[in-house]
Formats: C-alpha cells, sequence, structure tokens
C-alpha cells in the first residue's frame, strides 16, 4: 500500500491582489436612517418558544400503524412456523 503524503493546505492570507475598496463617498451622501432596535437572545429565544407549537398527531398515527403492522407479521409468522414444521 502506498505512503500517504500531506497535503498542504494554501492558507487564506496569500499574497495575491487585494480586495477591491469602495470609494468613499462624502458625509453629505450617506442615508440618514433610523438605527434598527437591538434584540438580545433571550427575547427571541422566549418568542420562539412561544410560538413553536408543533403538531406531532399524523406522527402519532402513522408509529401506530406501523406497530400494528409490525406485531401483525411477527405473529403471522409465529403461526406460519407451526405448520411449515
Amino acid at each position: 500500500m502506498a505512503k500517504k503524503q500531506k497535503r498542504s493546505v494554501p492558507s487564506t492570507r496569500s499574497a495575491g491582489p487585494a480586495a477591491p475598496v469602495a470609494p468613499e463617498r462624502p458625509a453629505s451622501a450617506t442615508p440618514t436612517f433610523a438605527p434598527r432596535p437591538v434584540t438580545t437572545f433571550a427575547s427571541t429565544r422566549s418568542s420562539y418558544s412561544q410560538e413553536f407549537n408543533p403538531d406531532y398527531s399524523l406522527v402519532v398515527r402513522d408509529l401506530k400503524r406501523i406497530g400494528i403492522l409490525a406485531g401483525s407479521f411477527v405473529v403471522l409468522l409465529v403461526v406460519l412456523s407451526f405448520f411449515l414444521r
């Protein structure tokens, strides 16, 4: 088996061309707008937990159906094993 060699990963600090810099605008050309309100993680999390209310009734119904089918197949196999002996 051939010996594995490590490949060198190029670093992100390459000496290549620098990213283009946007030209500066005069202070009078900057748009004026109201700053956005600061939201904290706690307030976002509490509102998320109140809004997230999933309905698993369809999943529960499908799981019951799968359980009934699996149980009936096991019983059918046990019954067939007595007749096939």
